[in-house]
């Protein structure tokens, strides 16, 4: 890519957590499955599961707690033949994640370089963030269930991007989730989907002009 098609105008990066911070959630997410019996149950009910996706949406945005989500939903897996129990059930499904050392060093090196980063992050379940300094990833926080929003609204791409001082149209928003960068679109936030920390890296440098030390 040359110079002349870098878009030098972007100064910040807002981040996503699961998914990007970590492993993949959906990865996650059928593991589970497959431990119930259906690799694709969870996935698909939250996605296409109108009291699911109600459960989901309430959880995300602070109006209900880990353990009323953890009932409701495996009340609606029960319901579509899972045997599951309720007590921990959100901790379950994300047992499969992990820590991306290569997108935590990347955030790292921008830090370094004076770039300002937000976390943008919808909640799920009640320990998501343990074992995470997020105040070491990131300069601004900003959460789902604290703020009251989650992704996609545009809401909360505002809410990072008037934390770091910054116009939409000077960041750039990373996530694993399409349907989130559509919403930060509409701000005029520029958008990388993460597959991955080095192609992410090279995304960021090459579209952007970012110092990401990645070769």
């Amino acid at each position: 890519m040359t110079s002349s098609t870098v878009d030098a105008d972007r100064t910040a990066v807002l981040v996503d957590f699961g998914g990007v911070v970590t492993t993949s959630v959906l990865g996650a997410f059928r593991a589970f499955g497959s431990d119930i019996g259906d690799p694709d149950l969870p996935l698909t009910l939250l996605a296409r599961d109108e009291t699911s996706r109600s459960l989901l949406s309430a959880h995300e945005s602070g109006r209900i707690d880990a353990t009323t989500f953890d009932e409701g939903f495996a009340e609606r897996l029960r319901a579509h033949g899972a045997a599951v129990e309720s007590a921990g059930l959100s901790a379950r499904m994300q047992a499969g994640l992990r820590r991306d050392d290569a997108t935590i060093a990347l955030l790292g090196a921008l830090r370094s370089a004076g770039v300002p980063v937000a976390l943008v992050s919808n909640a799920f379940g009640r320990d998501t963030y343990a074992g995470f300094d997020l105040g070491e990833l990131a300069d601004e926080v900003v959460i789902s269930s604290e703020v009251g929003i989650r992704k996609p609204s545009r809401q909360i791409y505002r809410i990072a991007c008037e934390r770091l001082g910054v116009a939409p149209e000077q960041a750039v928003m990373v996530d694993d989730l399409q349907q989130n960068l559509d919403g930060a679109a509409r701000l005029g936030i520029a958008g990388v989907l993460h597959t991955a920390g080095a192609d992410t890296a090279r995304q960021l440098r090459d579209r952007f002009g970012f110092p990401t030390s990645v070769c």
